[in-house]
């Protein structure tokens, strides 16, 4: 389940991309497969062990590094990367501005750069019917509006290039799990949900083709990640 797309982004085989915050490496895999030459990057050292062995195991043209360490000090020269991703991850990192301008560092003039954060409807709406949905240690610490990401970005030398919602059909979703509990994985309107959300990943034939022209519809009003493009200024 991408949220980022390649192609805007402008992936090339044989790009130099970071992943910040890459969890579980879905981002990373695909850019290997692209032919890209990748970084994932966490601070999570036991989820960032089990996105190396993965990376190893991929047969692609690409290349796949995993590197541990944390958002505010990247242990990269400066202009290293041509294409930068992050994720799903600065809503997690108090000093925010410090991490995108460490983007803007490593990431090399005319470089571009995808960033995701959860969009602020949802998310707000996350918040308001739970307290466990973020009051938890390492979760969400703010909601963004899309003017303050895009002017944080701006602010650290990047031009905007566009902008994007995914995963319509994950909204309701976790509204759902926010009113019966978010701990809560037996419950069975959960479950059932989950299952949907399963064979649209999977892309289940005679079904999927549902479920993603659902999602397309459901983006633009309640697309839960908001999405960035954009091009570091030389």
């Amino acid at each position: 389940m991408l949220t980022v797309d390649y192609a805007r982004l402008g992936l090339e085989a044989g790009d130099r991309l970071l992943d910040l915050g890459c969890g579980a490496g879905r981002h990373a895999y695909g850019a290997m497969e692209h032919g890209a030459r990748v970084v994932a990057y966490d601070l999570d050292p036991a989820e960032l062990k089990d996105t190396a062995v993965v990376m190893d195991a991929i047969v692609s043209d690409g290349t796949g590094t995993a590197v541990n360490g944390d958002a505010l000090h990247l242990p990269f020269a400066d202009a290293s990367f041509d294409r930068v991703i992050a994720a799903e991850v600065l809503e997690h990192i108090p000093a925010d501005a410090a991490a995108i301008a460490e983007l803007a560092r490593v990431l090399r003039p005319g470089g571009t750069i995808a960033v995701t954060v959860p969009r602020w409807g949802p998310e707000l709406a996350n918040w308001a019917l739970s307290d466990e949905y973020h009051a938890v240690p390492g979760g969400h610490i703010r909601i963004y509006r899309a003017s303050t990401l895009a002017g944080r970005m701006r602010a650290a030398g990047f031009v905007v290039t566009g902008r994007a919602y995914a995963h319509g059909l994950h909204s309701p979703y976790w509204w759902l799990r926010c009113l019966v509990g978010v701990g809560d994985d037996h419950h069975p309107l959960v479950r059932a949900y989950h299952q949907v959300l399963c064979w649209d990943i999977e892309r289940r034939p005679g079904f999927s083709h549902l479920t993603r022209a659902l999602d397309a519809a459901l983006n633009p009003l309640i697309g839960k990640s908001l999405v960035f493009y954009g091009r570091r200024e030389p």
